[in-house]
């Protein structure tokens, strides 16, 4: 027969292992003993996380497409700024000229400076990147205005005054200018004030940079008043702004 020792010892050693039972089976469903379920946890939330971020990266990528497609529909549009960065080249100037198969008024235009196409051009570049114009605007401009500097109009060569202005027709001259310099700065600041509202780099020289609607005509095309919105505008002839962008175009093929 068992002493009361020995059953007293195997009831201690079955609530023993029901102990650890328990203990055992609490600490799993905790994780204290599944190290791998909370790294997982940590990369399923790492990869949520990334998945969110990435969904955003998308989010944003699609509105700078946006973007990009609708600079791109308004250049397929036509419509040519005269403000910003240009690819023309000096060199693409002087070729522009020469393939007019005019002769450079070297005579006239050394007087005031500009003694070659080249320096003429080189001074174009100059004043129009200063201002933030287009080089090309304002160069295809004058060639359209002097019939490629022959001139013929109510304004001389000798004025230095290459876009007409303040030529206002029946024969008023319109504005002089001490030298060739000056006189392609105050076309090119007379530009920059019908593309934009942005103040002048340089010192002004157009007297008439006063009475422009700053602003009014940031496009090319909209130089010539019947194409204008706004009605504003450089000329009154018709397709004046659409002749110009013409002559850039063949400027740079």
């Amino acid at each position: 027969m068992k002493s009361n020792n020995d059953v007293f010892k195997r009831y201690m050693e079955a609530g023993l292992a029901v102990l650890i039972v328990l203990t055992l089976g609490l600490a799993g469903a905790s994780g204290v003993l599944s190290p791998r379920a909370a790294e997982s946890e940590q990369t399923e939330a790492a990869e949520e996380d990334s998945a969110k971020v990435s969904g955003e990266n998308e989010d944003q990528d699609s509105v700078s497409n946006a973007d990009t497609e609708e600079t791109q529909e308004t250049a397929a549009d036509g419509q040519y700024p005269i403000m910003g960065d240009s690819d023309v080249t000096v060199q693409e100037m002087v070729d522009y000229f020469n393939a007019s198969g005019k002769e450079y008024p070297a005579e006239e235009l050394s007087e005031g400076g500009a003694d070659s196409i080249e320096t003429f051009c080189q001074m174009y570049y100059e004043e129009a990147t200063a201002e933030g114009v287009r080089p090309e605007v304002a160069f295809a401009q004058t060639m359209k205005e002097t019939g490629f500097l022959q001139y013929g109009g109510d304004a001389s060569i000798e004025q230095f005054n290459f876009a007409g202005l303040g030529t206002t027709g029946n024969g008023v001259p319109g504005n002089s200018y001490p030298d060739v310099q000056t006189g392609i700065r105050a076309q090119i600041q007379h530009l920059k004030a019908y593309a934009t509202s942005d103040a002048l780099n340089q010192e002004c020289v157009d007297d008439r940079y006063e009475y422009v609607k700053k602003g009014s005509a940031p496009y090319v095309q909209w130089l010539g008043q019947q194409e204008n919105p706004e009605g504003a505008g450089w000329a009154t002839g018709d397709n004046y702004g659409y002749d110009i962008v013409g002559m850039i175009e063949d400027m740079m093929e």
